[in-house]
């Protein structure tokens, strides 16, 4: 057998972590591409992570240079395939006990868009944003991650295609709803057997009985918002709404709660918040029917807006007749909680860390180089988890937070800024490397910062389950 072509290594750990991949690259080059990829995308972000800041040449002009074609031909014609760099970059997770799925995570389900200039972008279209809060022009992905209280990365996605690009539009066989796409991505994560104690989405989800239907065929229990508003058939002189339903639970302060149930939220900083939790026994949700309904807030008597969730599970309450009769280990109103509070991944950290390493910064046009480019980023944020599980024990890592928007601290020499990310890293928190070049600065240093952004912010431990 002829032996592989050597290429320039990159740092370590990166090293250590690409070197898992390098059977799925059949040509050598494709192999040093990957290398330098993921070494861009884990620069700092003084530059986008388009194709010309990711070679390091001059934005637009650039675009020719053999570097930037290299990343280009890389990401558009090779011959690797993408879902085989998925599958391993998921077994490297799972084989590290400390990232590997257990039955107390959750299956987060969300939407991402991208705002894209142009038409000819595969999956364009004028549509609504989510994370912009408005219509613009953009690509939308649905996502599903895994999460619990310690760690949390990407596990799959798929592009939403807008109607207009079938022939008849969403009566189409091939048109695909964002719901249909999320019951997908589960249906895949449960061919794969990844633990997880339920599915956790926002209301978009939660309010479509189709998708809570399709969840259940699947076998899997879950735990979903919904709108304040949400209705349900009752004769008129039933409760009709849960503002009425709170305001019938007896609530009349902390020590005189009602039915209400002190649920405390500990954050990893130490601290700790104080919600309360009622749940519902409403003609279609209760204890022992098939659905329940929690309602969680930090004031039982306003339920405020901001700190209000109104959630659906499917998962048995304790000592009920459906827990003894289902497929799901029994919920209280306490784990039902913490399992929605999982979802925080998602709204404070996984986004921001999809902008830090460039997720909609792809120049690229087709639906192949997109979900490369995608699965790449995927990629980079998983080895920041890798590089954690495998620092050395006698060198204790120190991490950063400069990739949020929080104030951040002048200790080392960073320079103090709110609403912004400090543009040069304390030398003292980057990884040592013999093989650092000039065009690798930064690259292990800002793998920690990385880190940071997601252990710091950690939504909260476990709550005990008195039952």
């Amino acid at each position: 057998m002829t032996k592989r072509r050597s290429i320039p290594t990159a740092p370590e750990p990166l090293e250590a972590y690409v070197r898992h991949f390098d059977d799925l690259f059949g040509k050598s080059n494709q192999r040093d591409e990957f290398r330098r990829y993921l070494e861009g995308l884990l620069l700092p972000t003084e530059r986008n992570k388009t194709l010309t800041g990711l070679a390091n040449t001059e934005p637009s002009v650039g675009a020719q240079h053999p570097r930037a074609q290299g990343m280009q031909w890389f990401l558009s014609e090779a011959s690797w395939q993408e879902k085989q760099v998925q599958q391993r970059r998921l077994q490297v997770l799972f084989e590290e006990p400390s990232t590997a799925p257990n039955g107390q995570g959750v299956l987060v389900i969300d939407e991402h868009g991208d705002r894209k200039k142009g038409q000819k972008t595969a999956h364009i279209g004028r549509q609504y944003l989510a994370n912009l809060g408005k219509t613009d022009n953009g690509v939308v992905s649905v996502t599903s991650l895994w999460a619990d209280e310690d760690v949390y990365y990407p596990i799959d996605f798929d592009p939403y295609t807008p109607a207009d690009y079938f022939a008849e539009g969403k009566q189409d066989p091939a048109f695909r709803t964002k719901l249909k796409i999320a019951l997908q991505l589960v249906q895949r994560a449960v061919q794969a057997h990844i633990s997880f104690r339920a599915v956790v989405a926002d209301n978009f989800y939660g309010e479509d009985c189709g998708f809570r239907q399709g969840l259940r065929d699947l076998h899997v229990g879950y735990v979903l918002a919904l709108k304040p508003s949400h209705a349900w058939w009752h004769p008129q002189a039933e409760i009709s709404s849960f503002q009425a339903a709170a305001k019938a639970a007896g609530w009349m302060r902390a020590e005189h709660p009602g039915r209400w149930v002190k649920v405390t939220r500990t954050f990893r900083d130490g601290s700790s918040q104080d919600w309360w939790a009622l749940e519902l026994d409403i003609r279609p949700y209760g204890p022992d029917k098939q659905e329940r309904v929690i309602i969680a807030t930090t004031d039982p008597a306003t339920l405020p807006e901001l700190t209000t969730f109104y959630l659906i599970t499917n998962l048995p309450a304790p000592r009920s007749q459906r827990a003894q009769d289902s497929e799901f280990a029994a919920a209280s109103v306490e784990e039902v909680v913490r399992l929605y509070g999982l979802r925080m991944w998602v709204e404070q950290s996984y986004k921001q860390v999809k902008h830090a390493l460039g997720w909609s910064e792809y120049q690229v046009r087709s639906d192949r180089a997109m979900r490369r480019h995608w699965q790449l980023v995927c990629c980079a944020f998983s080895f920041c988890w890798y590089h954690q599980a495998h620092a050395a024990s006698e060198e204790p890592q120190t991490f950063i937070t400069q990739l949020v928007p929080t104030e951040v601290s002048q200790e080392n020499g960073a320079e103090k800024k709110k609403g912004g990310r400090s543009s040069h890293p304390p030398s003292g928190f980057l990884a040592q490397s013999p093989a650092r070049g000039e065009s690798l600065a930064g690259t292990l240093g800002l793998a920690s910062a990385l880190l940071a952004s997601l252990v710091d912010t950690s939504p909260s431990a476990p709550t005990p389950d008195p039952c």
